[in-house]
C-alpha cells in the first residue's frame, strides 16, 4: 500500500467514536441523485416510483458487498494478512464492476419477482448510474485513490486543474495523474449524451440504452484503467482492462444481434408511447 500524506481532510465530520467519511458522503450523494432522476423517467415510461425505492433498499447493499468482495479477492495477499481490514470500505478499495454485476443480478431477480419490464427499468437507470458513477469517482479524489502515474506539477499546471486538485495528488512525494478526474469526466459526459439521445426517435431499441452505457464506460475504462498504477491485477493483466474488452464486444455483438433478429422489439421512445396509452 502507497503512503498518503493527504491535502484534504477525508473526514467530513466526527463525534468521538462516530465518524462520518467524505468517501461516504459523495458516494450516497450520488446514489440519491440517481435515484431521484431514475424516479423521473420512470414515471414517464410508467413505472411506479415505489419500484425503484424497493430496487435501492436491496440493491445498494448487494452492490456494495460484491463491489468490495470483488476488490478484496483481487488484493487477497495484502487482506490475508490483514483481516481486519476487509470491512474497511470508508477507507476506500470497492471495485465498481464489482457494484455493476451486483446491481445487475438484483435488478434481474426484481423484475422477474415483480414481473417487471427488464430492458425498460434497465435503459431507465443506466444513464443514472453512470452519473452516479462520475461522482462516486471523486470519494477516490478524496481517499487519494485511482490514481495514475507519476508526473510533475507543471504538467498537472498544463491541463488547467485548480490547485486543490492538483495538492491532493502529490501522493508519497510525488505527483500523479488524475486518472480518477478523467474517469468522472468520462462518466458525465455519457450521462449527458444517453440523456439528451435517448428519446431521439429511432435511435434506441429497448435496451440499447443500457447496451450503449455498457459500451461508453467499458470504452473509457479500457483506455484511463492504463494509465492507473493502483489497478487490481490477474497475474500480468489489469482485471478492468480485460472486463471492460469483453464487456464492450459483447455489448456490440448482442446490439447488432437483437436488431437483425428481433425486429418486433419497441424503440425506446415507443415504449414510453404505449405505457402512457394504457
Amino acid at each position: 500500500m502507497i503512503s498518503k500524506t493527504l491535502a484534504l481532510n477525508p473526514i467530513a465530520w466526527q463525534a468521538g467514536p462516530f465518524t462520518i467519511h467524505w468517501y461516504g458522503v459523495i458516494i450516497a450523494s450520488g446514489v440519491i441523485l440517481a435515484l431521484w432522476l431514475s424516479i423521473r423517467e420512470g414515471k414517464r415510461q410508467g413505472i411506479n416510483e415505489d419500484v425503484f425505492y424497493d430496487y435501492l433498499l436491496w440493491a445498494l447493499p448487494i452492490a456494495i458487498i460484491c463491489a468490495r468482495t470483488y476488490y478484496v479477492v483481487f488484493q487477497w495477499p495484502y487482506y490475508r494478512l490483514h483481516p481486519s481490514e476487509i470491512i474497511a470500505i470508508w477507507d476506500g478499495g470497492i471495485a465498481i464492476y464489482g457494484a455493476i454485476i451486483g446491481g445487475f443480478v438484483t435488478l434481474l431477480i426484481l423484475c422477474h419477482v415483480r414481473q417487471l419490464p427488464v430492458w425498460t427499468m434497465l435503459d431507465v437507470i443506466a444513464p443514472t448510474v453512470i452519473l452516479a458513477q462520475a461522482i462516486g469517482r471523486w470519494g477516490n479524489f478524496m481517499n487519494q485513490e485511482a490514481f495514475g502515474t507519476i508526473t510533475t506539477k507543471s504538467a498537472l499546471m498544463a491541463q488547467h486543474l485548480p490547485m486543490w486538485i492538483i495538492k491532493q495528488m502529490d501522493i508519497s512525494g510525488a505527483y500523479r495523474v488524475p486518472t480518477f478526474f478523467y474517469e468522472s469526466m468520462w462518466d458525465l459526459l455519457g450521462f449527458v449524451l444517453l440523456v439528451s439521445l435517448r428519446h431521439r426517435r429511432h435511435l434506441f431499441k429497448e435496451g440499447e440504452v443500457f447496451f450503449a452505457y455498457l459500451i461508453w464506460y467499458s470504452l473509457g475504462r479500457f483506455w484511463i484503467e492504463g494509465m492507473r498504477t493502483d489497478s487490481l491485477m490477474w497475474g500480468p493483466i489489469r482485471v478492468s482492462q480485460l472486463l471492460s474488452v469483453l464487456i464492450f464486444v459483447v455489448s456490440i455483438a448482442l446490439v447488432l444481434w437483437r436488431r437483425q433478429h428481433s425486429p418486433q422489439l419497441k424503440w425506446y421512445e415507443q415504449v414510453k408511447e404505449n405505457n402512457h396509452e394504457q
